[in-house]
């Protein structure tokens, strides 16, 4: 080979390395009619062969079980929509009027305590046992 041929080839060899083409990696989504298609599958596979549509599909027994979680419903509400917000702060506010409430009933409850502590110290006898009318 000539001093220009060894040239050309490690230019070659130079611009094939940077001109290669990475994948990135994507996160798979899969539509609704595949999934209810594949949870039909499943329901009806014997077993034993749950394991092979599983290796079929490249799929994970992790995600049947969202995907059923989905097709009845468990997985209505998605983490950060507006109702499930709505329920934390009604949560919350219920929490705090439950705390305002129980310190009401503390109160009343010493207060009793305490009307009963004068009523033994004056002698007050208990209305239904001293009357008369």
């Amino acid at each position: 080979m000539s001093g220009n041929g060894i040239k050309e080839l490690e230019r070659a060899a130079a611009v094939g390395s940077t001109t290669e083409v990475v994948g990135v990696a994507r996160r798979r989504s899969f539509s609704d009619a595949f999934k209810r298609r594949v949870l039909d599958e499943v329901d009806r596979a014997r077993p034993g062969e749950i394991g092979l549509i599983l290796r079929r599909e490249g799929l994970y027994s992790s995600q049947l079980a969202q995907w059923r979680d989905w097709r009845n419903g468990v997985m209505a509400t998605k983490k950060g929509t507006q109702r499930s917000r709505d329920l934390q702060v009604e949560n919350q506010h219920l929490e705090k009027e439950n705390a305002r409430l129980k310190l009401r009933l503390r109160k009343a409850e010493a207060m009793l305590d305490l009307q009963k502590k004068a009523a033994e110290i004056l002698g007050y006898d208990d209305e239904t046992s001293g009357s008369d009318s």
